[in-house]
């Protein structure tokens, strides 16, 4: 059975673009906040949830949702502290509002995370000491995000990127299935058109992923890329799986150039591409 975390980024990666406000405050200033590496390679941040904390938190680009444990939900007030069992995943009271989100300097309001004691986040706890819950793709989509893996820094711009509520995208997606409603819009496909296909095989760890095909006339071959290139960076993300490639290219909007780096015959390649406009 796969991890609940990974079904949901499935889901979200078979949809299709939405619209967003994309356009950065012309003051936005960076912001660097320090990460721990875990032996596991994941990254680890301190954080405060409506003032209480900090608490221990996995920082996952790869995660739909953010999420927090029933400790630090009673702790910081997001449900009751005499609340029971049952802050499942899917239903009406399993995501709850937080006030406010301080990542370092950073402070993210009007956020939703979903109460969870993820069973692999307890087992990594166990390992790595305390670790509170995962922070994900409805925090770091607000930002242009930079990772420096030596100095052990990420660093924040402000993009003016609002997220939209996943975990209601994925429940409309679950219900059209059913025939309930009308399908819902498509979420965190690139608005413009690239001409290529990415992917990642299981148990692939290393850097970026690999483009499998370059569509004839399309962005990607007028740039120069080649199938069985490895794609490391679009437009200075990275791209080590193919949810960063896929949220990387959302925010590139259709007419834009942007930088890509990719890997080719062991040597970095930089190129231009410029998607071009959906239908």
């Amino acid at each position: 059975m796969k991890p609940l975390l990974y079904v949901l980024a499935l889901l979200l990666l078979s949809a299709g673009p939405v619209a967003a406000d994309t356009e950065p405050k012309a003051d936005a200033k960076p912001v660097t906040v320090p990460f721990e590496l875990l032996p596991t390679k994941h990254m680890a941040v301190m954080v405060k949830v409506n003032g209480k904390g900090p608490y221990r938190v996995i920082f996952d680009t790869g995660a739909p949702v953010t999420l927090f444990s029933t400790k630090v939900a009673k702790e910081s007030g997001l449900i009751a502290k005499d609340a029971g069992p049952g802050f499942g995943l899917f239903g009406a009271a399993q995501q709850v509002p937080v006030k406010e989100l301080e990542v370092g300097d950073l402070k993210a309001e009007g956020a939703k995370a979903v109460v969870l004691d993820h069973p692999l986040v307890e087992a990594m706890a166990k390992d790595l000491g305390p670790l509170e819950g995962i922070v994900g793709f409805p925090f770091f989509a607000r930002y242009k995000v930079t990772l420096d893996y030596q100095a052990k820094t990420m660093t924040f711009v402000p993009s003016g990127y609002k997220p939209h509520d996943v975990i209601e995208m994925v429940l409309a997606l679950v219900m059209s299935a059913r025939g309930k409603q009308p399908p819902p819009p498509r979420v965190l496909a690139p608005a413009g058109q690239w001409g290529l296909v990415v992917g990642k095989k299981d148990g692939d760890e290393e850097a970026g992923v690999t483009v499998q095909e370059v569509l004839p006339g399309g962005a990607a071959a007028a740039a120069g890329l080649k199938a069985g290139d490895r794609l490391l960076t679009l437009d200075g993300r990275w791209t080590d799986s193919v949810a960063d490639c896929y949220a990387a290219a959302g925010y590139v909007k259709p007419g834009a150039a942007a930088k890509v780096v990719v890997k080719r015959a062991d040597q970095e390649v930089e190129l231009t591409v410029t998607p071009r406009p959906g239908l």
